[in-house]
């Protein structure tokens, strides 16, 4: 199990402290005028979801979490977990709200993910793809003299609401950036 030290840690590195797996979600090296150099981080708890603002200083050590990622297909919401199944031994897992609460807004039914496995058995976390296609099922309609620079606000099938350029409608399929929220292009058929 390979170990860290400050000058390894980067945004988006996941770390273990204290048997719990967290990602690096703010950096920032200081280096002030007098004393040595630190770290300053925001890391998220893969467990519980929590941030907290950890300092790091030259010596420390941090572990590679033992985490794995396996591809899984959403399958539906049961109304207490979001139900996932296994694209290779096809067994079925279910991820809490809590789990899924970032990136539930860009799933839909058959959609393939990475779900986080710590140690193997735990399921503690998910990852959709950077980018997704989408349908547009809610718009305003354009009217006459609408700007070409403006936005609109559009309800994708998923549930999510981002904000497209006026000349989009209903109906049309566009695709969007998962981490920003934000229309890419529309996806020609």
């Amino acid at each position: 199990m390979a170990t860290y030290s400050m000058s390894d840690l980067k945004k988006g590195l996941k770390i273990e402290l204290d048997g719990t797996p967290y990602k690096i979600t703010e950096y920032q090296h200081v280096k002030p005028g007098k004393g040595a150099a630190f770290v300053r981080a925001k890391i998220k708890s893969y467990m519980n979801g929590k941030v907290i603002d950890k300092t790091f200083h030259a010596g420390d050590k941090c572990k590679q979490p033992d985490l794995e990622q396996k591809s899984m297909q959403f399958l539906y919401d049961d109304g207490e977990a979001l139900q996932f199944m296994d694209n290779v031994t096809y067994d079925q897992i279910g991820l809490s709200y809590k789990q899924v609460e970032e990136v539930q807004k860009w799933l839909i039914d058959g959609m393939n993910v990475e779900i986080l496995f710590h140690d193997g058995t735990k399921a503690i976390g998910i990852d959709v793809p950077a980018t997704v296609d989408l349908k547009i099922v809610e718009t305003p309609p354009n009217f006459k003299g609408d700007s070409q620079g403006g936005k609109k606000p559009a309800t994708l099938e998923s549930g999510a609401v981002v904000q497209i350029p006026f000349h989009i409608l209903e109906g049309e399929t566009i695709r969007v950036d998962t981490a920003k929220g934000e229309y890419l292009e529309r996806v020609k058929k």
